[in-house]
């Protein structure tokens, strides 16, 4: 979430350096969860290629960008990043369900998901490369914890953590659905949710039955906030083009209402931006 100068970027960058600074915290974090939960070798093995596969995006992000550094607020998401590994490897690796060590570790990295925002903000440090990479370690642990869950309340929890990766995969044959959206408060609180009731689901402190009523409801809000934007993306998508380049002409309905609009000083039907607004 880091916006820094150009010149400051490619005079002796630094990314590289604190990279492997997480990437040692990583393996620490691994040494400690095998000296205190057991972590085993498919645990160790998992949080592995997590790791190497973070890091290798991370740094493909930085090369695109044209950055050699991290800023404040990507310090924070890169120690959320560490944190999540530790929660993946714990549950590829079968640590028992409710261990306080792997609530204790998912609580932290959620609680951290309210800070990097917030340095970027005060820092003026926003960029679209922090976002996304802020966006994808809150991905990856929410498919994690949806995992971990599936092994108690069944394989339908799998659908919270596999929506997002299913709509981005949707946008590879519908590019409309890769248009930004406008703010929303409610999308914001739907994700939040999603965290906090897995974690709760997950901690074991939760009757079974309360856990598993508190995912559905989870389930149904993220539904809904999805459904709701593709409908606003699919209303807002760009018209198609007509063998000629240009947008199609108006219907024939269309050019009634417009003209009927005109006529008694209303405002009118208008094309822009290759689509129509009303």
């Amino acid at each position: 979430m880091t916006v820094m100068t150009v010149g400051s970027e490619f005079r002796g960058g630094t990314a590289g350096r604190e990279q492997a600074g997480a990437a040692a915290a990583q393996l620490a974090l691994f040494a400690a969860l095998w000296a205190t939960v057991g972590l085993d070798t498919v645990g160790w093995l998992a949080g592995t290629v997590y790791a190497a596969g973070t890091w290798a995006l991370l740094a493909a992000g930085l090369r695109r960008a044209g950055r050699r550094s991290l800023g404040p607020a990507d310090h924070v998401t890169l120690a959320r990043a560490v944190l999540v590994g530790g929660v993946a490897a714990m549950v590829a690796g079968g640590v028992a369900h409710g261990t306080p060590l792997l609530t204790g570790v998912t609580a932290v990295a959620l609680a951290l998901d309210a800070v990097d925002g917030k340095v970027a903000r005060r820092t003026g440090t926003s960029s679209a490369l922090g976002a996304r990479f802020d966006m994808e370690v809150d991905a990856f642990l929410i498919l994690v914890l949806s995992a971990r869950l599936a092994l108690t309340l069944g394989p339908w929890v799998l659908v919270i953590g596999a929506m997002r990766y299913a709509f981005v995969a949707a946008a590879w044959v519908l590019p409309w659905l890769n248009a930004p959206l406008p703010p929303s408060f409610a999308r914001k609180t739907v994700a939040a949710l999603q965290g906090v009731v897995l974690l709760a689901a997950c901690s074991g402190l939760l009757p079974a039955g309360v856990s598993a009523a508190l995912t559905v409801l989870a389930l149904a809000s993220l539904a809904w906030s999805f459904g709701r934007d593709v409908l606003w993306l699919r209303r807002h998508r760009p018209a198609p083009r007509s063998a000629t380049g240009f947008p199609p002409p108006a219907t024939a309905a269309e050019d009634s209402r417009a003209l009927v609009s005109a006529s008694s000083g209303g405002p009118s039907v208008r094309r822009s931006s290759g689509f129509i607004r009303r």
